[in-house]
This record gives structure tokens, sequence and C-alpha cells, in this order.
């Protein structure tokens, strides 16, 4: 195949069928793609090296003349785009030694279900809270949005309301089942989180997605929201509860940490943190959870600050759903998923995972 006859919609259908969850492509190289964590080139198909002229014009056949004006403007541009029947795509285009780049993720149009991804039980009721504030962290690329998409999808299936998601870019599409729902996408239906928030309050949301929590003015409005009757969901980019609770604090200055502390612990709901681990015989990634459920000793805690009192108090909470890293490490480990070695680069406190995975071959 000629590059010239190559298109961007053609290398996103072959790392479609190909189950990559990225697409990688630049000028000067071969088009790759990343599955199960690996990069490899992309297969399905004889695909040429593309040299920077197509590259070029690969890419920016996929943006429209404003979009072009952007790119040209801040070289990097972020777009979520449609195949039809097949998939939708988050694209981030970026210039590399001067050439064009661009990393596509692959999002199914079917949002799998939490028996598919393989999560607890537990996740099912944080769906049920008529308002409070939960969130899903954890690195890039761990599969947060999938998670999320799950979850109000069994909001979507099993109550009769508004559902209003802020994204950049849309990802999963939610069809009106038993809610309405709006999803607006930064660039295209609101400049910014923040004015995207605050006129959802006035759009009767019961449940509001936040794509991610980027500053202490989307948080601020996030935790009024919880506060004020609705059902909150965002993302931030950390690995455990504790430094999600951390973080969320340390967006503020220091004299309100004392406020944010009180306004946290009656409007938190729960922390799902995730990672996605290599299965021990090669099939895809497994997702280990550390889950943090707002119980009145955990609400407690946050409200005195004694972040550091939590990481025991979910270690002791299974009977309310929670578990450490480690603890959803070793259960994996204990069931043949994911292999000893393995399990020790993804866990929380490694000494003590080491221990949990001896003391269980013992037991």
């Amino acid at each position: 195949m000629d590059a010239s006859h190559v298109k961007l919609e053609d290398l996103i259908l072959a790392a479609l069928e190909a189950k990559a969850s990225d697409l990688f492509l630049k000028g000067g190289q071969y088009p790759m793609m990343k599955r199960y964590s690996e990069v490899n080139k992309l297969s399905g198909g004889d695909w040429p090296l593309i040299d920077p002229q197509n590259a070029r014009r690969i890419l920016r056949d996929a943006m429209t003349e404003e979009q072009q004006l952007e790119f040209d403007r801040d070289l990097e541009f972020d777009l979520g785009i449609m195949v039809p029947g097949k998939c939708r795509v988050r694209v981030n285009i970026y210039s590399e030694r001067g050439n064009y780049a661009t990393v596509c993720r692959i999002v199914p149009l079917t949002i799998p279900s939490l028996e598919e991804l393989g999560l607890p039980e537990v996740l099912r009721q944080f769906t049920t809270y008529n308002q409070g504030l939960v969130l899903v962290t954890g690195p890039t690329g761990c599969g947060k949005t999938t998670t999320l998409a799950a979850m109000i999808d069994i909001v979507n299936r099993n109550r009769k309301g508004h559902i209003v998601t802020i994204e950049d870019p849309l990802e999963f599409v939610h069809q009106d089942k038993q809610c309405y729902v709006s999803q607006r996408e930064l660039g295209m239906d609101t400049h910014n989180y923040q004015h995207a928030l605050r006129a959802t309050l006035r759009q009767a949301p019961d449940v509001i997605l936040i794509g991610e929590m980027r500053d202490s003015d989307t948080m601020n409005i996030a935790l009024q929201a919880g506060e004020t009757g609705h059902l909150v969901f965002s993302t931030v980019h950390t690995s455990s509860a504790y430094e999600t609770l951390d973080r969320v604090v340390n967006m503020f200055p220091p004299h309100e940490k004392h406020h944010i502390c009180q306004r946290l612990a009656n409007s938190l709901k729960g922390v799902i943190a995730q990672k996605l681990v290599p299965r021990a015989d090669g099939n895809g990634r497994a997702v280990a959870n550390e889950i943090l459920v707002c119980t009145p000793t955990i609400s407690k805690m946050i409200e005195d600050g004694a972040f550091s009192d939590i990481y025991l108090a979910i270690k002791d909470g299974g009977h309310w759903g929670m578990q450490t890293m480690n603890q959803s490490l070793v259960k994996y480990v204990h069931a043949g998923v994911v292999a000893e070695d393995v399990a020790l680069r993804y866990g929380g406190v490694v000494s003590e995972l080491r221990q949990m995975m001896h003391s269980t071959h013992n037991d």
C-alpha cells in the first residue's frame, strides 16, 4: 500500500480489529499500536512507512479548517471523532520534531458492564446515592473513563432523572434509557469546565459527570453540587485514596484546609483507585482496585484531616466492600490471574505486599 492512500479511519479500524487500546502515528515512522500495555507495529495490513508529508495530510484531513488554525497556533489539539457503527476515538494531535504526530485512544461503542470489566460489586452501591461525590483515580490509561461509563450506564438503566456529562473530549456515548442524558464536550459545546458546571446547576441535573478535576474552581463547584442534592462523578490523577484526599485538599489555600476537610467529609461517598495489571496468561489486563467507602468512621477521619489513618481503615473495611490495592493484587495472585513479580511492580507498599503474598502461600 502506498502512503498517499492511507487514511486515519483505515488505521483506526485496523487498531480496533487488533483489539488495541491506542493507535500511534508520526511522520517518518510506521503506524504503531498499543495492545495490553505493549507497543508494536500496527497489524491488519501491510502498512507503509508514513512520511512527514502524508502524516500531515492524514491528520489535517481529520480536522476542520477552524481546528487546523487552532493546531497551527498551539501545535497540539484534542478532538473526538466517530467511526460510524464501529467506535469513537479520542485523538490528540501534536508536533514532534517538527512533524505531525497523533495518539488515538480507541473507545468501543458498547459500554461494558461492571461484571465484564471485573470490577467489584460495591461500585454499584455508589450509583444509588442521591447526592455526594464519587472519585475514580489512577494514572493515564488505567481505564478510569471506562469505569465511569459503566457506572453512569447503571444509573441510566435504573433511575429516572437527568444525567449531565462534561468531557474533554467526549468518549462513551450514552443513549437515553431510563434517564434523559445531556453530554457536553469542551471546545464544541462549552468553553471550559467552570462555565459548563455553573450552567449545569441550572439544568435540573440529578447526576453530573465531570471528566477531570483540574483545579480548585472545578473541585469547589463539584463539592457544592454534591452538597446540594446532586450525585457527582469525576476523576483525579492519583494512585491511592490517601493521595486523592491530599491532592484535593492541596488544591486550596492552606487557610481553607479545615473547611475543605469538613466539606469533603460531608460530600465524599467513595474513592476508587485503579491500575491495569498484565494477566499471567498474557491475555489482556486485570483491573486492580483500592476502594474507599465513606463510612461514618472514614468521614470523621477526613473531617479531622487524619488522612494517614485511612489506609488501615480501608484494610480493615472488607465488610463495607473496601480493599487496599495490595489486597486486590493478592486476590489476583492467589487466583493465578497475576504473577507475583508483576504484582510487586504494581503494588502499593511493596514490603507489605510481599509479606501478604507469603502469608497467603503459608495458609
